[in-house]
């Protein structure tokens, strides 16, 4: 997710300055006024020449797993009587992950010196994303935090195995399709010319899927390089379009129509958007504050457009349900769950039942969706490969016909 620099005038008249995420310009812009921050200047880090010269990295990125382990040992030390500060000092010592632990060490050291947990770990935005900072906000101000950190353990785990689940069922295609590219390329460079040469030294008529077969094998050996860039296009240019707003738009639009997967991932942005939504409404986050966030930490810049604009038809005087109707994003039920928890005033329980429908209904497609794809891809690469040796096998079965 693009980074942006940012400095801004605090209510008191303080300047500050630092770092957040945020999909594109505008919805920095509305994250950091949510925080009641007057902007002074906002700089894309992704469009800094010296930025781009410096930095190998958008920042620390810690492995989702060592984050839920620590959101769930540091909420069950806190339960327990053990300060914040000796509680994240402990698990800096414990975590097997080197960045995090120098990182954990900051943030106790931070809190030695007098700052609040919430401004410690603001300075890791790559780490402690805008749903960890404000819920932890929200639980210093209420006197809460404990519940705020157990909300917070669950909120990760179940985000975490959703996230799995969709890898899982992806990884196994992925595999497939790199193992078929590394056989077809096998075949095509060292098999197939060595029987081709046995074939010419014989003075065989070749049949055209042999010759078709030749043709491609000859090609690939001569522009190896022109094969190697036509396989690689597809990644530089997703990449591309990954560095502008209209790349990630439109990107985030083709994700949502791929056929099944893209099913997957629109109920995977759902569940995360009724998980984080409910999670934030939980610890009494402003309702306008709190789609900024949702909006910026859905996943999917579609999905995000679509919650910035119900976010100002609430701030003209709508009710929540009523912009989400308008979009096919969002399907009658979703709708249908937060209207009646407007209405009834436990909105956040029931997006947590849509939470825990679409993580439930995620889990079970992964699984018919990956014992679907195995077969699938198995005979795709039998195929592939079967033709190939069949068509350079076909002479041979000519040359045994004449000698009979």
């Amino acid at each position: 997710m693009p980074r942006f620099r940012y400095t801004a005038i605090e209510r008191s008249g303080k300047q500050t300055r630092g770092m957040i995420e945020a999909q594109h310009n505008n919805a920095a812009i509305t994250l950091l006024r949510a925080q009641g921050l007057r902007i002074t200047k906002l700089e894309d880090m992704s469009q800094s020449i010296l930025h781009k010269e410096i930095r190998l990295g958008s920042g620390p990125r810690i492995k989702p797993q060592h984050f839920t382990i620590f959101c769930r040992q540091l909420s069950s030390l806190y339960k327990v009587g053990i300060n914040i500060v000796d509680a994240v000092r402990t698990l800096s010592e414990q975590t097997e992950s080197k960045e995090f632990r120098a990182i954990l060490a900051n943030v106790a050291d931070d809190m030695q010196r007098g700052n609040q947990f919430s401004q410690a770990i603001t300075r890791y935005p790559t780490v402690f994303n805008t749903v960890f900072v404000n819920m932890v906000k929200a639980g210093e101000a209420s006197g809460n935090l404990d519940d705020m950190l157990f909300r917070l353990a669950v909120f990760y785990e179940k985000e975490h195995y959703t996230r799995e689940k969709i890898k899982s069922a992806m990884v196994y295609p992925i595999i497939m399709a790199i193992f078929t590219v590394i056989v077809v390329t096998i075949l095509m460079v060292f098999v197939v010319p060595q029987l081709v040469a046995n074939f010419e030294a014989m003075d065989l008529t070749l049949p055209l899927p042999t010759r078709i077969v030749i043709g491609i094998s000859d090609w690939v050996r001569e522009y190896w390089y022109l094969a190697a860039a036509l396989l690689s296009l597809p990644f530089l240019a997703i990449l591309a379009m990954k560095r502008n707003e209209k790349g990630r738009y439109a990107l985030d639009y083709a994700k949502l129509k791929i056929p099944v997967f893209g099913k997957l991932l629109h109920k995977q942005a759902l569940s995360r958007f009724s998980r984080t939504f409910c999670s934030l409404f939980a610890a009494g986050v402003p309702m306008l504050q709190m789609l900024s966030i949702v909006s910026s930490v859905v996943g999917n810049t579609v999905i995000g457009k679509v919650i910035l604009s119900a976010r100002e038809a609430v701030q003209g005087g709508s009710s929540i349900a009523d912009p989400f109707r308008k979009s096919w994003l969002f399907p009658p039920m979703v709708v249908h769950m937060m209207a009646v928890g407007e209405k009834s005033g436990a909105l956040d329980s029931m997006l947590d039942k849509v939470a825990d429908f679409y993580e439930a209904d995620v889990d079970q497609m992964s699984d018919r969706l990956k014992a679907m794809l195995e077969p699938i891809m198995i005979v795709i690469l039998a195929l592939i490969v079967g033709t190939i040796v069949l068509a350079v096998m076909l002479p041979s079965f000519t040359l045994i016909s004449n000698l009979k």
